[in-house]
């Protein structure tokens, strides 16, 4: 049994909308100003998102033992019993009470267009998270609040566990001096191609300039695989094909996953990569983010059929 991994981060409902319509011929470029629109959405799903979650789902597929770090509102019942049913520990999950958990109402249309407002909510409030005793092999800083996000960093840093600084959605919130602050902390960093486009932009460095003093980063591309750059050589991780397009939505933490369980289990960083892959790839083949649910020993064969690896 590999290690516990610490996963800090968001957990959140998605409500997603579908419209089966398209927004361009109701939305009128001259009327912006004055945009008042409504529109009948005959189908709607509740999903359990949030990258916290996200990763724990994807890690516990895999064998491994995620602690999720995240704090929720007095509505997050179902979430907990999720939790329980999937025997990952929910120690760290903390309900904030007077607080509804973070959710995201998503519309979209026929053309895959989105309109997206997020509530934040309980997860406002997850720089209170106490990490002061917590122990672990590795851990994650995933995307939840600015505060959020420095106080479990600086808590990690503290207790001596190695972490990974996935910048994500959390984007937005962080300037030059957050990026550069965030990086002294962590051991390594994982971004999409995007991602890494921006911070390049915004610390003025290359990554292969940020990763000399990491032990790696991981940038991830899609259909196209991943690129690994660590102790000074750049390496393409070759991607997995996947049976059939269906959701990005989650893929990205799915190969967290699957990179901390490589991690956890002792692998080198290009093989994690590799599991990593394989994961965003059974992922986007399912709508939502924890809808797919493959079995371990499927997982293991697919990743040895790929890649010549076994999950052990």
């Amino acid at each position: 049994m590999t290690a516990p991994v610490l996963i800090c981060g968001s957990m959140a409902f998605d409500m997603i909308a579908v419209f089966e319509g398209h927004f361009k011929e109701h939305i009128l470029p001259n009327r912006i100003q004055s945009l008042s629109v409504s529109f009948l959405v005959p189908t709607m799903r509740k999903e359990y998102g949030g990258c916290a979650g996200n990763i724990a789902y994807n890690l516990k597929l895999l064998g491994g033992q995620p602690l999720p770090v995240a704090t929720v509102g007095e509505d997050a019942g179902e979430y907990f019993e999720r939790l329980a049913a999937q025997q990952i520990d929910s120690t760290y999950v903390r309900t904030v009470p007077g607080t509804l958990t973070a959710q995201c109402f998503i519309t979209t249309d026929l053309d895959d267009n989105q309109i997206a407002a997020f509530h934040p909510g309980a997860m406002s409030f997850s720089s209170q998270n106490d990490l002061s005793q917590a122990q672990a092999e590795w851990a994650i800083v995933a995307p939840d609040s600015k505060e959020g996000m420095f106080a479990h960093a600086e808590a990690l840093n503290a207790r001596g566990i190695p972490f990974i600084f996935d910048l994500g959605q959390a984007m937005p919130l962080f300037n030059s001096e957050d990026i550069e602050r965030m990086l002294g902390l962590a051991q390594a960093m994982t971004v999409n191609d995007y991602e890494a486009g921006v911070v390049e932009e915004r610390t003025g460095r290359s990554m292969q300039d940020i990763a000399k003093t990491l032990k790696a980063v991981v940038i991830t591309r899609g259909a196209q695989g991943a690129t690994l750059i660590t102790e000074g050589q750049s390496i393409e991780i070759e991607p997995v094909t996947a049976d059939e397009v269906v959701d990005p939505t989650g893929c990205g933490d799915a190969h967290r996953g699957g990179l901390l369980y490589g991690l956890t289990s002792g692998w080198s960083w290009a093989d994690s990569c590799r599991l990593g892959n394989l994961m965003g790839a059974i992922k986007i083949a399912s709508r939502g983010p924890q809808n797919h649910a493959p079995s371990r020993a499927d997982i293991d064969a697919r990743l040895h059929a790929v890649y010549g690896l076994r999950l052990g």
